[in-house]
Formats: C-alpha cells, sequence, structure tokens
C-alpha cells in the first residue's frame, strides 16, 4: 500500500504542468474471473519538454504509445504508475493493459452470488482508485470527461454515468456499450456498475423542464426484498428541495441508484450513478433508525451531485467540506421534506455524538485538516471530517441565518460549475449574502481543533427569581480555543407530570463569560437547557438542580431533541469520569423503556453495553454486564408486541445475551420454543441469536452449518464467519485469526464481520493471548493489504474489550517503536484512548457516588 501513495505536493506540481480534456477508456470484462482488458487513450495538454506521470495500478502493461511512439513498459512502468517523459504541448497517450479485479471493495470489484452463480460488478474509487480500473491523472483538480465503451455478457445491465446506450454484438454472448461523454468531471466520481442486476424504472421533471430518467437496482437475488417505489418517492423528494433551495437544477442527465454487494460504505456519489450497501435492501426487519437513516443517505448522495461533483474541491484538504455539506443538506431535507420530521434529534444523537468522540482523541485535528498525502486522506473519513463538520455547518446557518446561506450556496454553485473550488470560494458567496464577515468564524471553527465545553451559572433571589445568569465557556488545555456560538437556552418546567419548554432565549455567546441579562428577573425553572434546540457545536453541563430534575425526569420530557441533549450530556459526563458508570447504566436502565426515537434508543443501548463491559469497575463488570443484559431483556418482554423498541431491545440483549442470567430463554427463542407477542424471528434476526447461543458456548460449528445450509446467501455466509469467529475456544479464535492474518483471501465483508467475531469473547484470557500477535503483524498487514482491509484489520482486531493497563502498556510501547507510520500510528493512538479513557471511567466508577 505504501508504494501507491500520492503527495499533495506531486499534485501541485503535476496540475502546474497538465490539462486533461478526454479519456476514452475500453474495457473487456469478459476475460475471466481474474483480470480485465483496459484500454485508455487520454488528451491532454502539458508544458513544452516537461515530464510527468500517469496513475495506473495494473496487473500488467501490454502497450504504452506517447504521441505515437511506443514507451517501453518495463521501463516506464512500476505497476502503480507511468512515467511520461518529454511532453508536447498537446499529447495523446495510449495505455493497453490488464487490470485486477478486487475483492476489497475498492477500484472494480467482482463478486459472485452464491444464490446463483452470478457475476456482479461495481467500481469504488474515491480516495484513489479509478487508477485500478483505467489510466488516469488521479487527483480531483484535472478534470475531464470521460467516454467509456465496455463489453460485457449479454444479459448484463452495465451502467456509468451517462445513458446507457443501446448495446451491439461483440463476440458470441457478450455486447458491447458505447457511452457518450460526461460533462468535465473528476475521475473519483466515475463509475462502472456492471451484472444481471435487476432494474425498476422511473421518471422525473427537473426544474428547467427536463425529464429525468431514475433508476433503482439491486441483485437479482435480492429484488424480491428491494421497494424502488419508496426509493423514488424519497428521491422526488430531495430533487424538488434541493432544486428549490439551491436554485441550480439538476446538473446530470440522468439517476441511478445501485444496491451493490459487499461494499465499504454506506453509498457513493457517482455522477448520475449512485452505489449504496445492499444492505439498505432489507430482507429481514430492520430498525426504523436503520430506516430513517437509508433516507438521509439517500438526500446525502443527492446533494452531492451538486456540492462534490458539479462544483469539486481543489485538493483533499477540502474534503470535509464535501462531507459536512452533504450531512447538513440531507438532515436538512430529511426533516423538511419528508415524514422523518425529527431528523435533527438523529442528527444530535448519532453524528454530534461520533463528532465529540472523534474531537476528543489525541488524533483530533481542525476540520481543514492538514492532507499532505492520499494516507492522510483515507484516515480523515472521520467524525471531524463528516459529524463535526456538519454540526459546524449547522452553527454557521444559525450564524448567518438560514435565507443567506441558502442565497450563498447557490452563488458559489453558479459561479463555479463544473470547477474546482477551495473553502475561501464559498465564504465569499456567504459573506456577500449574509453581509457577515467570517475571517474570524473561519479561524476559530474551522483552523483549530477540541470542542468547548458551556455550562450555565445561576443566581437566584428567596423567592425563586433569577439575579444573575450567565453562560461559562472552558477549552480543554491542549485545545485552548474559545469560540462564538449562536445557541438557545431553554427553560423547561413539570406541568402535569410532563417536562414542557415554557420560555426560550436565542442570543450569541462569546468569551468565556457571557451574561444573559434578559434572564435576569424571571423565575428559575424547573430545568435549564443549554444548548436548546441543538444549534451550536458544544458540550453542555447541566446545573446540579437541573441535573437532578433532568435524571429524575429523563423519561417525562416531552421533546425528543430536548431528550436526546440531556442523554448525550449524561453519556458525555460518564465518557470524561465525572458521572459514575453505574449510575449512567441506572439511569438507561429507569427511562429507555419510554423514549420513542429509533436512533436515540440505538445510540443509547450501545453506550449502556459499553458502559457495564468497560467503563464499570472491573471486579463489577460481570455483575454489570448481567444488569444490563437481564434488564434488555425484561424490557423486550414489556415492550409493544411488534415495536421498533421490542426489536431493538431484543438484539441488544442478544449482544450480550451470554453475559446474563437468561441463555436458556435465548435458546428457547431461537428454537421457537419461547415466542414474544409480534417478534418475528426472520432471517437476520435468527443469525444473531444464533451469534449470541455461540458466545454463550451452547451452539457451534454444527448449528452454524446447518443454518448456513438454508441461508447460502452473501449475508449468510458473512453471518456464519461472524458466528464461527465467536466460538469461545482458543481453538475457535486462532482459527477465525489464522483466516484473516495467514492468508488474503477473505472478502472486505468477511474480514469485518469475523474480526467483529474474534473479538466478542466472554473470558479475557481469549484475547489475552493474542496481544502480542496483534502488535506483531501490524507493520506486515499495513505493508501487504489493500486500505480498505489493513484498516478493517488494525481496528477490528484491536482487542479493545480487555480494556485494562496491559493492553494500554502494550500499545504505547508499540508507538514509541514505530514512530515512522503515521496513518497507522493514528489508528493505535485512536484505539489507545479508548482504552484510555476507559481506564479512567473505571477509576471513577470505583469512587461512592
Amino acid at each position: 500500500m505504501p508504494g501507491e501513495n500520492l503527495t499533495r505536493s506531486e499534485a501541485e506540481e503535476r496540475a502546474a504542468l497538465v490539462t486533461v480534456h478526454d479519456y476514452d477508456v475500453v474495457l473487456d470484462v469478459t476475460t475471466g474471473p481474474e483480470v480485465f482488458k483496459t484500454t485508455t487513450t487520454v488528451r491532454f495538454d502539458a508544458t513544452v519538454g516537461a515530464s510527468t506521470f500517469i496513475d495506473a495500478i495494473t496487473a500488467t502493461v501490454h502497450e504504452v504509445a506517447l504521441n505515437g511512439v511506443a514507451l517501453d513498459p518495463a521501463e516506464v512502468s512500476d505497476g502503480v504508475r507511468i512515467q511520461l517523459p518529454n511532453l508536447a504541448a498537446q499529447n495523446e497517450l495510449r495505455v493497453v493493459a490488464d487490470g485486477a479485479y478486487m475483492n476489497t471493495g475498492e477500484g472494480l470489484h467482482r463478486f459472485v452470488d452464491p444464490v446463483d452463480g452470478e457475476v456482479y460488478l461495481y467500481t469504488q474509487f474515491e480516495v484513489p482508485d479509478s487508477r485500478r480500473m483505467f489510466a488516469v491523472f488521479e487527483q480531483p483538480d484535472l478534470k475531464a470527461a470521460f467516454r467509456f465503451t465496455v463489453t460485457a455478457p449479454a444479459h448484463w445491465e452495465v451502467v456509468s454515468n451517462s445513458h446507457t446506450p443501446e448495446p451491439v454484438d461483440a463476440h458470441e454472448g457478450a455486447k458491447t456499450w458505447a457511452f457518450e461523454p460526461t460533462q468535465r468531471i473528476s475521475s473519483y466520481i466515475t463509475a462502472l456498475i456492471a451484472g444481471p442486476y435487476a432494474v425498476v424504472r422511473d421518471e422525473l421533471t427537473s426544474a428547467d423542464g427536463r425529464v429525468i430518467p431514475l433508476g433503482v437496482f439491486s441483485r437479482k437475488s435480492l429484488s424480491q426484498y428491494l421497494d424502488a417505489d419508496y426509493v423514488f418517492e424519497k428521491t422526488k423528494q430531495g430533487f424538488e428541495y434541493f432544486e428549490a433551495k439551491f436554485g441550480v437544477p439538476y446538473p446530470f442527465p440522468k439517476y441511478d441508484q445501485l444496491f451493490v454487494p459487499e461494499y465499504n460504505a454506506g453509498a457513493m456519489e457517482n455522477a448520475g450513478a449512485v452505489t449504496f450497501t445492499e444492505a439498505y435492501v432489507f430482507r429481514s426487519k430492520v430498525t426504523d433508525a436503520i430506516r430513517e437513516r437509508r433516507v438521509v443517505t439517500i438526500l446525502h448522495e443527492l446533494a452531492h451531485m451538486w456540492f462534490g461533483d458539479l462544483v469539486t474541491m481543489k485538493w483533499w484538504n477540502d474534503l470535509w467540506l464535501n462531507e459536512s455539506f452533504a450531512e447538513w443538506a440531507s438532515t436538512i431535507a430529511t426533516a423538511e421534506a419528508t415524514e422523518w420530521t425529527e431528523a435533527w434529534t438523529t442528527f444530535n444523537s448519532m453524528e454530534k455524538s461520533w463528532a465529540y468522540r472523534q474531537d476528543q482523541l489525541p488524533s483530533t485535528h481542525p476540520i481543514v485538516a492538514t492532507i499532505n498525502d492520499l494516507e492522510d486522506v483515507l484516515v480523515n473519513f472521520d467524525g471531524i471530517t463528516y459529524a463535526k463538520g456538519g454540526s459546524v455547518l449547522k452553527q454557521l446557518v444559525a450564524w448567518v441565518g438560514i435565507d443567506a446561506f441558502f442565497a450563498g450556496v447557490s452563488a458559489y454553485f453558479q459561479k463555479h460549475q463544473w470547477g474546482n473550488t477551495t473553502l475561501a470560494d464559498l465564504l465569499v458567496e456567504l459573506e456577500a449574502a449574509s453581509g457577515r464577515d467570517l475571517t474570524e468564524w473561519s479561524k476559530l471553527w474551522l483552523e483549530t481543533s477540541g470542542v468547548n465545553t458551556l455550562r450555565p451559572e445561576i443566581e437566584t433571589d428567596a423567592d425563586g427569581a433569577i439575579t444573575a445568569f450567565a453562560v461559562l465557556q472552558s477549552a480543554p488545555a491542549d485545545y485552548p480555543t474559545i469560540r462564538p456560538h449562536r445557541l438557545a437556552i431553554g427553560f423547561y418546567n413539570l406541568v402535569g407530570g410532563k417536562l414542557v419548554r415554557e420560555h426560550r432565549v436565542e442570543l450569541d455567546v462569546d468569551g468565556e463569560r457571557t451574561e444573559v441579562a434578559e434572564l435576569v428577573g424571571r423565575a428559575r425553572p424547573d430545568l435549564v437547557l443549554l444548548n436548546d434546540d441543538d444549534l451550536a457545536y458544544a458540550k453542555i453541563r447541566l446545573d446540579e438542580a437541573s441535573h437532578g430534575v433532568a435524571l429524575a425526569n429523563l423519561s417525562e420530557i416531552e421533546d425528543p431533541l430536548a431528550r436526546a441533549l440531556v442523554w448525550s450530556s449524561v453519556w458525555d459526563a460518564t465518557r470524561d469520569g465525572e458521572t459514575r458508570a453505574s449510575d449512567y447504566l441506572a439511569l438507561v436502565l429507569g427511562n429507555i423503556a419510554s423514549e420513542t426515537e429509533s436512533t436515540t434508543l440505538r445510540i443509547v443501548l450501545a453506550n449502556a453495553a459499553l458502559a457495564a463491559g468497560a467503563y464499570t469497575e472491573p471486579s463489577r463488570q460481570g455483575e454489570a454486564l448481567r444488569q444490563v443484559a437481564d434488564g434488555f431483556w425484561r424490557l423486550a418482554q414489556e415492550a409493544a408486541a411488534g415495536s421498533d423498541a421490542q426489536f431493538q431491545f431484543t438484539t441488544s440483549f442478544a449482544g450480550l445475551a451470554e453475559h446474563g442470567s437468561y441463555v436458556d430463554r435465548l435458546e428457547a427463542l431461537y428454537a421457537g420454543t419461547l415466542q414474544l407477542d409480534g417478534l418475528e424471528i426472520d432471517t437476520d434476526l435468527g443469525w444473531r441469536l444464533l451469534i449470541a447461543l455461540v458466545a454463550a458456548g451452547r451452539a457451534g460449528d454444527a448449528e452454524i452449518d446447518a443454518r448456513l445450509a438454508g441461508d447460502n446467501t452473501a449475508t449468510g455466509q458473512q453471518s456464519a464467519a461472524h458466528a464461527r469467529a465467536a466460538i469461545q475456544t482458543l481453538e475457535g479464535k486462532e482459527r477465525a485469526w489464522a483466516s484473516l492474518v495467514d492468508v488474503d483471501t477473505a472478502t472486505n465483508t468477511v474480514v469485518r464481520e469475523t474480526a467483529a467475531g474474534f473479538v466478542r469473547a466472554t473470558d479475557p484470557a481469549l484475547l489475552e493471548a493474542f496481544v502480542e500477535r496483534y502488535f506483531g503483524m501490524l507493520e506486515g498487514i499495513w505493508q501487504a493489504r489493500s486500505y480498505a482491509i489493513a484498516e478493517k484489520l488494525v481496528d477490528g482486531l484491536y482487542p479493545s474489550p480487555l480494556a485494562n493497563r496491559a493492553l494500554a502498556d502494550a500499545s504505547r510501547a508499540w508507538l514509541e517503536a514505530h514512530p515512522t507510520v503515521p496513518a497507522l500510528r493514528r489508528l493505535i493512538v485512536e484505539r489507545l484512548a479508548g482504552v484510555d479513557r476507559a481506564l479512567v471511567a473505571q477509576e471513577r466508577d470505583a469512587q461512592q457516588a
């Protein structure tokens, strides 16, 4: 992997020499299961006499011709780059090569469906992997038009960025599709998706009167579960919302959405040909949280058609703006244009909690990060780039006003369409639209790291009237920036047993102390909530009286966003070692039954499992896990039949069942001799229950084999790998380890699932046996595997459940001995930070309340 890197300075030097016009890419995917034939012709201008290189990760290079002169592939190609000497003013380069199919979710991924033996292909090019399919100047600011010609089996669907043309006959059993050229776009948003996909078609009329064809695709063996009509409905709602708000019609000729197998991410914004994880094709019951997340993802990718595809960052240091804008835009569109009206509550529970976690790691970085090379980009698809950036954009919208923000964005799209930009280009338009000078705001929010903490300081008289009210702001010592915040303060009182907001003020907070004179003279409410409506990005602490009221009445807070803010505040205090983990668990088990928001429920249940297993004092962890597992089972029994809550409590129980008192109930539930009214043990829930039985020692290979025989699908094979790795014997763990580390054959999704099963261990000794081997394998894995696989192995096999001093010491020792691998070091630093935080929480939990 390190030999495939590209530095920013190399990209800048190349951009100064080269202007690219167009590519003709001819592909033949009928040449067998290992490689495909790829022929690239690229026309570009250059500085006369200069030399540069083009990117091409190849299995074999057969021919290189520059301006009609043949170059020896053995001399100019190293399998990653092709050197281009003595350039002319106008150049034509032709490269004929074999490309390798991938099973890692990078480049041109090849999948064989175990159900029917059919082959499916799709591409995933962000960040640097279009070079795995064709020779290309792989950087976002060298835009060009791309013409793809593809020879494939005759019965396949073939999709790219342009309209799919009528194919012509090729050799026997094959046809050739010749696509029209794209608009000028970056190479990382080009795409090829090919295979016997099932397709449903529709259309819509764009704001400029064009008819935009729509397509939704899935594998044939999954197509019975594809709810295409719903996907089309959300897509049309998104089109109408974004075209109205952005003031620019959809920029591409068609819009296909393709659900593809073995996908590493949620989705990818290929221009007019968006790929999604096929986990969003629901073959079994899923939570409402996942259903909502799919809608947000659909709208996130649609927003990218303007922000990212029409107008593209010049270099990857503005990746944050690309992703943050899509996060913010998809959330507001979900809340305002679809039935998921509480999307901002979801944003608080999920995105902002991710951002706060990431921003408190030693690896935190400014939103505008320093991106020196491609490895820097790959590790920066993180909670800063997506979630903090989206949170800060929400703060910016509150700062400049929503109408001014959309006006500035519209002007930005119109001025820079089909071009490349930097952050400064956007800020210019927002300043013009709002009249606000954003220079200082940008410096404080985008160029510094860390998260501030806000807390109220309240004084009252004998009658309970407020005599002084101030908002205090602090910052961590390592990141001492004090920032301006636009936020609201809510006053909540108990009315008829419910905590209801009765007063709200919105104001600018700046400096370490901000007096709020307009609240003086008002009666002190039962609960004072800073950052009401969640406008600001900051950790929030409740005053002592409000804290007591909130904890005693958390389930009675009427507004779901206010409730989520309190859940988040208490969890953050638990992570910081201010609140005992045991107290947090009592709060969860006493209040979570009435939570109405699916994502809040999902996050709180996951936090409870982490608190029990890692944040409680070690001698109490077994009892804490038992209490939580048993509590989840009780909640599942008491929940409304068929409800989302019942489903979530059941799956959360399965995630911890081996620690609890009710493994017999779990076994009976799986066998069908015990039933919960309204709960169907469908295919995927059955796998979850079986994995839990394996972890509890009640099932093994025979039971896994039997279930796989009835579900020999891609998802079934992944679940079986997870289950086998969860077998609670040293032999079982050795087998899982060997399948990932000793050989390099597992697909990306099998790697992920196997690693998840491997670290599920009831006896810590099972993981302790692998600590030394884990650190011993890191450098070799990082050198030999692709980034997608290496990252999954480094993160997934780290024995986090141990959460003890010995693991922290071993991590520090490895870091001290390996100072020169920055991207790999960052992954270990982040895992170590999780252990250190657990140790602090354990110390706090050991203290009296």
